[in-house]
């Protein structure tokens, strides 16, 4: 198995495995040019043969904080440790970038327990995740995932509830 960088070729199948699983609410649905225009933010799976497995996606907020995104893998790629690597590819790249705060939004929160995560309990304690997607989320008000952090909170946040801060604003 070979887990990669992402390049735009594979826009089309990071396309259609993501909002495969956008029907029952899994992931948010995401339209094709959004897909190409952050295709850099990908890493993918794929087998030895070249088939595609799945695929992760690292968010970077600021040296604060980045977001594990759109991390699935095809049905057949299941329980074969391709989402592991995969999320392991995505850590590596935010310590790369001298992040050391990771979170994400689940539904399975013991796949990512073995990988250093912890619940966190109040969402807004990530509000850079919290104004950037979840104003816009149809679940909003009834919102079923499980906020998650690996690392420590950040005390920082860049994004504001109605614009982008030209600075770090501290928190707390």
């Amino acid at each position: 198995m070979l887990v990669r960088k992402a390049r735009l070729p594979d826009a089309t199948n990071v396309f259609e495995l993501v909002n495969s699983m956008s029907g029952d609410g899994t992931l948010l649905k995401r339209q094709f040019a959004e897909i190409c225009e952050n295709i850099r933010d990908f890493t993918v799976a794929e087998s030895d043969t070249g088939v595609f497995l799945g695929c992760g996606a690292l968010h970077l907020y600021g040296p604060h904080l980045a977001e594990v995104r759109s991390i699935v893998m095809s049905p057949g790629a299941k329980g074969k440790g391709a989402g592991g690597r995969v999320l392991k590819a995505l850590i590596d790249e935010a310590e790369d970038h001298g992040i050391q705060s990771v979170c994400l939004f689940t539904r399975i929160p013991d796949f990512f327990f073995k990988y250093g995560f912890r619940v966190v309990e109040d969402k807004a304690d990530l509000p850079d995740k919290v104004f950037k997607d979840c104003q816009n989320c149809p679940r909003l008000h009834r919102c079923d995932e499980v906020a998650m952090v690996r690392g420590k909170i950040p005390r920082m946040s860049i994004l504001g509830p109605k614009e982008v801060a030209r600075e770090l604003v501290q928190l707390g």
